[in-house]
Formats: structure tokens, C-alpha cells, sequence
């Protein structure tokens, strides 16, 4: 009898503490970092930390970013992705000394929280245009009347007013969805104003001030706010954190679509590739080649690549190629270099940080691919002036000796050979004779008077 009473009460006890575990395992909050340029490997990072903290129903997910900005394309995934996200995003721009530049801006106005840590900043929304300038419309910053900020003139163009009332509509929807400061949203599109932490609160640009993550979710506790239509109250104090790190996929994706690497990967096919061609049989250049260069139009699938650009690259590629299988004294080779140059130069639609190749990497390839094709010239034109060693061409320029007395026909002994002889100058016997032609297997000569005479 007492071991069921002792086996009950055990059972009560465990359905008792089955909720509250419950409770205690919900209690998570996600954390994700956004270190650096905003490309296609964040925005895949961040879709998919967002579905595992949908998975781990957390009360929140914490994107701390520390960006300078990013691809236009990237940043609108990320925002979709907030906006459709179940679990509420807070947006952290940490740690102190951290900004929120361009793109960032925009993901922290798209969030439910907004905060940053002391001696942090953000701004500066201004679209980069197509083309590498600046500012819209070309014009150089001006320090503000208040002299808290750079402002620029107004584009003239209007393709760049275009693409800047586009930025500034934008920002003025996620600012009214998120009941944020939506003319200093605009001002940070037109004029790429910025602001620091301290002011940015006292605006209404930002909720809160906090020094860490801990921190922050002790200061959002007990907030309402509105996720997918319906208002929610966070329960954040006490969250454990779940910090999610990039896998090797992601990991893979962001090394992959550095521009640079993905440039290198390119022309490592392209030349792996035509060695194999050249020299069939090694195998490994053209595996390493046909790898690298599915590897680079994966890169350039997903980023913002100019296809005219990226078509002139490989007519350079496929230019210098040619002058290697038929030369042409320089004429590939010259077309090939400059079509590859301007090609790389047009290679990127946009001048984001950190989304662009390097001057240095493209010039010391060009340089490279320069070299090749002049030593491919240079081995051609010497290769045209070097006498003929085989076949019946061989003949011409030796020098023989004439078997008789003749006016315009006779033989000759060449090369140790008796041949058959025309002769325009009559020769006698024992002369020595030169070949200047051959027309079958009769032999063109002439006296042969040695060298310098």
C-alpha cells in the first residue's frame, strides 16, 4: 500500500512539473549577427534563423547588426522575411561603436523593437546609383546648417530621382507600420543625414538604449507590439539566449559571392578549361576548371551582375584564347585584353560596400592575360621567320652545284641529290647554284655568288 501511495504522489508530482517545463523551455529568445555587408548569404542566413526561432517558439529573435550597408535586392528579402515572421524581431545595433548604415537602416525600421547600445549610429540611406556615383545626381556632400549631419543636394536626374523617391516611399511604409519617425526616414534617404543613439531615441527613430542583449530583453519585457496583424506582449525577462551561427552552407554562400572570389573563380574556369583543351589528357585542370566556374555563375546568380559586362569578359577570355590557336600578330590578343578590362570594370550593377572587384585584382589579371598573349605573338612571329625544315619548302635557299654546262636547263646536285634544274643566268659546270623556287620536281636556281657579294 505505500509503495502505490509513494508511486502516485511521484506521478502527481511529474504532471505537475510537466507545464512548467513547458513554460521554461518556450522561454527562448533568438539571437542573430549581422557583421559586415549586407549580401545574398545574409539575407539566406537570416531566413533561415528565422525559421528555426519560429521552430524553437521564441518569445523573440535579436538581429544585432553592425553593417555599413548592402545589396538592395538582399535587404528587401530580409525585410519580407521580418515582416511574414510569427516571432517578433527586434533589432539591435551593437556593440558600442557599431552602426546601422544604409540597409541596416531600413531592417531596423522593418522591426518590431528597435535599439542600440551606446556610441552607436545609424543613417545615411541614400541609394548608391547605378554607375559608381556617390550621391543621387553626382553632387558632393554639404555640411548641414545644423552641423550634426552631411546633406546632399537634390538628384537632378531622373533616373536617380526614380530610384531615390522608390527608397524614400519605402522607408516612410515600414516608419508608419512600426509608429517611427517618418521624416527623418526620409531625410536619411534624400540627405544620408545620420544620427546617434542618444538622439535617435529622443526622435522617435529608435525605442531604447540598452547595453547588451540581456539588457534589452529586461527592457522589452511586458511591451505590446504588432506581429503579422495581431498584438502580442513579450515575455522576455529571464529569456535563455540561443545564439544561431551560420552553417557551412551560408558559410560556403558568403565566401562564394565575395565578387572577388567569385571574379577569380571565373577566370580559374575559363583557363582551367582551355589548358584541358590545349592539352588533353591532364584531366585535373579542366575538373578544377568546369568546378570553378559553376561555382561562379552560381556566385553571379545571385548577385547584382551586369550580363553585358560578364559577356565581354568571356569575349576577352575567348579573343586571347583564339590568338593562341590562330594567331593574328597581336589583333585578338589587343581586342581580347580590352574587352576583358572593360568588361570587369562593368562586371557589378552596384557600388555597395563590399560588393564590388578590387582595381588591384582586375589590373594584375589583365597584366597576366597581357603577358600570356604577347608570348603567344611573340612565339608566332618567331615561329614565320624560321626557315623551313621539313617537306619539299626545305629546298629553297640551299645551295648545290651544277653537273654540266647549261643555258636554262640541266641538273644539279643538291642535298646530296641529283634533281632536274631551270636557270634564267646559263651556268657552267662545277658553278655553285642557289634554290629560289621549286615547281614540281624541277628546281628554280641561280648563281650563287656567297654571302655579301
Amino acid at each position: 500500500m505505500s509503495r502505490r501511495i509513494l508511486l502516485g504522489m511521484c506521478l502527481l508530482v511529474a504532471l505537475l512539473a510537466m507545464p512548467w517545463a513547458d513554460r521554461a523551455s518556450d522561454n527562448v529568445a533568438v539571437q542573430l549577427d549581422i557583421d559586415g555587408p549586407i549580401g545574398p548569404a545574409t539575407s539566406d542566413y537570416v531566413h533561415r534563423g528565422l525559421e528555426e526561432a519560429k521552430r524553437l517558439n521564441a518569445v523573440l529573435v535579436v538581429l544585432r547588426m553592425d553593417t555599413p550597408g548592402g545589396l538592395d535586392i538582399s535587404m528587401r528579402k530580409i525585410i519580407r522575411d521580418i515582416l511574414a515572421s510569427p516571432v517578433p524581431v527586434a533589432a539591435f545595433v551593437a556593440p558600442s561603436g557599431a552602426r546601422a548604415a544604409s540597409a541596416g537602416t531600413y531592417i531596423l525600421y522593418a522591426c518590431q523593437i528597435a535599439a542600440m547600445a551606446p556610441a552607436t549610429n545609424l543613417g545615411a540611406a541614400t541609394p548608391v546609383q547605378i554607375g559608381g556615383l556617390g550621391v543621387p545626381g553626382g553632387e558632393k556632400p554639404q555640411r548641414g546648417t545644423e552641423g550634426k549631419s552631411n546633406v546632399v543636394q537634390p538628384p537632378t536626374d531622373t533616373e536617380t530621382r526614380k530610384i531615390t523617391n522608390d527608397a524614400v516611399a519605402y522607408i516612410r511604409s515600414l516608419a508608419q507600420l512600426r509608429g517611427r519617425n517618418a521624416n527623418w526616414a526620409e531625410q536619411a534617404v534624400r540627405q544620408a543625414v545620420s544620427l546617434p543613439a542618444q538622439e535617435a531615441v529622443k526622435i522617435g527613430v529608435v525605442d531604447l538604449i540598452a547595453k547588451n542583449v540581456d539588457d534589452l530583453l529586461t527592457k522589452v519585457d511586458g511591451r505590446e507590439v504588432q506581429v503579422v496583424g495581431k498584438a502580442v506582449t513579450l515575455h522576455t525577462a529571464g529569456a535563455r539566449v540561443v545564439r544561431i551561427e551560420p552553417d557551412w552552407r551560408n558559410r560556403l554562400l558568403s565566401i562564394i559571392t565575395d565578387p572577388n572570389v567569385a571574379y577569380i573563380l571565373l577566370l580559374l574556369g575559363a583557363y582551367g578549361l582551355f589548358f584541358e583543351f590545349w592539352h588533353p589528357g591532364f584531366v585535373l585542370p579542366g575538373v578544377v576548371g568546369a568546378i570553378s566556374l559553376l561555382l561562379a555563375l552560381f556566385a553571379f546568380q545571385v548577385l547584382p551582375v551586369s550580363f553585358a559586362g560578364l559577356g565581354l569578359m568571356l569575349l576577352g577570355i575567348v579573343f586571347m584564347i583564339a590568338e593562341a590557336f590562330m594567331p593574328s600578330f597581336g589583333a585578338l590578343g589587343v581586342g581580347g585584353v580590352i574587352a576583358f578590362v572593360v568588361g570587369s570594370v562593368m562586371l557589378l550593377n552596384t557600388h555597395a560596400p563590399g560588393f564590388g572587384v578590387s582595381w588591384w585584382l582586375i589590373g594584375s589579371f589583365s597584366l597576366v592575360s597581357a603577358g600570356f598573349f604577347m608570348t603567344v605573338v611573340s612565339l608566332a612571329i618567331r615561329a614565320r621567320r624560321r626557315p623551313v625544315v621539313t617537306g619539299r619548302e626545305e629546298m629553297i635557299g640551299y645551295i648545290g652545284e651544277s653537273l654540266g654546262t647549261f643555258k636554262s636547263e640541266g641538273r644539279v646536285r643538291v642535298h646530296s641529290e641529283e634533281w632536274q634544274a631551270e636557270t634564267r643566268v646559263p651556268l657552267a659546270r662545277g658553278q655553285k647554284v642557289k634554290v629560289v623556287g621549286i615547281k614540281g620536281l624541277v628546281l628554280m636556281v641561280e648563281p650563287y655568288e656567297g654571302e655579301g657579294s
